[in-house]
């Protein structure tokens, strides 16, 4: 028998290889897992987890062979009457793949005889609107992580709607304070069902790497890594290094990552005449990236900003990465930013959109090596606190006992202290706790009804 459910968009990914340390570290504490993607990933060529995690994933069928398995198992009558009416009355509803989803996976748990009570997924996307459906025909508890622009932008046509999402979870979890703020302003009715848990870091592999790093090549060595893309800021960086080399000051700065603003970026560094001090190297594995940190760079730069629809990083997890590594940072005062780089202690920030600023800030590191030291220190002390996947795990599991419909386990409990969490779960009386489900009759049901915004 299973614990939980984990239902991803994509899974496992390169792009996401924070909800692969969540899976994993969940394990390693005991929890078992039943692992759903609506998109096969097999085929990515780029990978950092172990291939053998694919063999665990239950992969949902393609868009046609999944309408039609679902057709499939309605003229065997496997499925609750209610996933029948929904698709028979759903007129010009959009978003209508979730629905075919949600069944497949309900029946599949079902199959399986996982005995599971609750979904976990991550991103108010694609994943949270199947798991409401799962909610509404099985009859399961729910729950997801909000990260970016999945609550920063504006969503577009989707049913449920994302105020139904929010209604209906038991547990949502935000990876920063700011978007706590945020979500709690924007939907007060659920606050009080909401926790932070930040994405958890595999921090070892960093301090061992730094610990054998032959550093001597990491003098005046600035590093950046992220899609080329407009939140990440590149192009402010870029403008920076053209007021440092105005300065008079010696360095040298790599940017990893590739994506559609290559040109312009290429473009950029050529038009300032850079190509001796900025150079675009494409997208590195892990390992590279890592070995990039711990003995070629002194400072790491992120000049993230608001792009103009609104999308903006919210955590990101190469500061992490170079704080696990002992480097300082260099970033922008945006979003949940200032809750990893702590000003004046692990790096410096300044406004977005401010490529000026950034290069004074850049220019006083460069200038003071011990400073460099000591905050690359200090970052790796608090990346320890607050960021290492064996303390984020575990407020994680801790949430799911208090907040969610998940399986009790005795032995999971006693070894992770989990009793004051379940305890407190037997005394809520949340609808989103125990959802009944309803059942539908041919000639009264009325979709909208039927979804009821819970």
């Amino acid at each position: 028998m299973f614990h939980l459910a984990y239902i991803f968009e994509r899974f496992p990914t390169f792009t996401q290889t924070f909800c692969v340390r969540e899976v994993l570290e969940l394990e390693r504490l005991g929890v078992r897992l039943v692992i759903f993607s609506i998109h096969d990933t097999r085929d990515e060529v780029v990978r950092n987890f172990p291939s053998e995690l694919f063999d665990r994933v239950h992969f949902l069928p393609q868009e046609e062979k999944l309408y039609d398995e679902v057709r499939r198992l309605i003229d065997q009558q496997k499925l609750p009457q209610s996933v029948i009416l929904t698709l028979r009355f759903w007129g010009h509803h959009p978003d209508k793949k979730r629905v075919y989803e949600a069944a497949w996976i309900g029946h599949k748990l079902r199959e399986l005889n996982a005995r599971v009570r609750h979904a976990h997924t991550h991103f108010a996307g694609i994943g949270a609107r199947t798991c409401w459906w799962l909610r509404k025909f099985f009859g399961l508890s729910f729950s997801f992580t909000a990260h970016a622009n999945d609550i920063f932008c504006e969503p577009g046509a989707q049913c449920p709607p994302m105020p139904f999402l929010f209604q209906s979870a038991s547990l949502i979890v935000t990876e920063s304070e700011y978007a706590m703020r945020l979500v709690q302003n924007q939907f007060p009715d659920a606050a009080d069902r909401m926790r932070m848990v930040h994405n958890g870091l595999d921090i070892t592999p960093f301090i061992k790497a730094r610990r054998k790093a032959d550093r001597s090549h990491s003098s005046f060595c600035i590093l950046s890594v992220g899609r080329l893309i407009e939140k990440k800021g590149h192009d402010d960086l870029i403008t920076a290094c053209a007021l440092l080399r105005d300065r008079g000051l010696k360095f040298h700065c790599r940017i990893v990552g590739d994506g559609p603003l290559e040109l312009q970026l290429k473009s950029q560094i050529s038009n300032l005449r850079l190509t001796e001090q900025v150079t675009l190297i494409g997208s590195l594995p892990m390992t590279k990236i890592m070995h990039l940190l711990a003995e070629e760079t002194q400072i790491f730069a992120l000049a993230c900003k608001t792009e103009r629809e609104g999308g903006k990083d919210n955590l990101p997890t190469v500061l992490m990465d170079a704080m696990a590594a002992g480097i300082p940072c260099v970033a922008t005062r945006l979003a949940g930013i200032p809750e990893m780089v702590i000003d004046g202690m692990t790096g410096l920030l300044c406004d977005e959109n401010q490529p000026e600023q950034f290069a004074g800030l850049l220019a006083a590191l460069l200038e003071d090596p011990v400073r460099c030291d000591a905050m690359g220190a200090a970052g790796l002390a608090h990346a320890q606190r607050n960021f290492a996947k064996e303390v984020t795990a575990r407020e994680l599991l801790r949430a799911f006992a208090a907040s969610s419909a998940m399986r009790f386990d005795l032995s999971l409990a006693l070894r992770e202290k989990l009793f004051g969490g379940f305890l407190q779960r037997m005394f809520n009386r949340a609808p989103q706790l125990r959802h009944q489900v309803v059942k539908a009759r041919d000639k009264s049901f009325d979709l909208d009804r039927f979804m009821g915004g819970a």
